[in-house]
């Protein structure tokens, strides 16, 4: 989540705001004179954005398959995921076997 604070909290309130971002992973923006200013936010995501800078557009890529592959794992509940020709092939034979009338 993001959240804007003026200078003026963002100074009372530093180690509050530190907390919000280290603790809920907050992102807190300080704004002055209306305009933004600085992005405050956890060490952990600010070296999860300079790693996704250093990858390479295949690495990305990559990992996003490897992250929506274990999301369909976890909703299959550890049942393994069907190979994309796998799947094709069923499509083709229930396809086949409709047309037919053979099973």
């Amino acid at each position: 989540m993001e959240r804007m604070v003026n200078i003026a909290e963002a100074c009372l309130y530093f180690e509050e705001l530190m907390r919000e971002v280290t603790e809920r992973h907050e992102t807190i923006i300080v704004e002055q004179d209306g305009q933004p200013r600085i992005v405050v936010l956890s060490v952990e995501d600010y070296r999860r954005l300079k790693a996704a800078q250093l990858r390479s557009p295949w690495e990305e890529t990559l990992k996003e398959v490897q992250e929506m592959r274990a999301r369909i794992q976890a909703r299959r509940r550890g049942e393994p995921v069907p190979l994309p020709e796998d799947i094709i092939r069923e499509m083709r034979e229930e396809r086949n076997a409709e047309l037919t009338g053979l099973p």
